[in-house]
């Protein structure tokens, strides 16, 4: 069974605001928050790694040519 709280929100100018109770509290400090029909729903933010922002990005269609032009093989460079 789904523990259920009742919670006061706070209106602060144009904010609504409503504590969470330590019971449901978040290992993060930003949410990302969304609304389902009348629901609200708030679930942690979490950063994309860069690999997977970088394989959803779409295909390029512009020909950029050789960008390896007039570079030396990488067998002929010394360190």
């Amino acid at each position: 069974m789904t523990a259920e709280y009742h919670v006061k929100l706070t209106q602060d100018g144009n904010t609504q605001s409503l504590s969470i109770p330590q019971e449901l509290s978040l290992s993060t400090s930003e949410v990302i928050i969304r609304q389902e029909e009348e629901k609200l729903i708030i679930e942690p933010y979490k950063k994309k790694s860069l690999l997977k922002v970088l394989a959803n990005l779409e295909d390029l269609e512009e020909d950029i040519g050789d960008v390896d032009k007039g570079l030396l093989p990488l067998d002929d460079i010394e360190f």
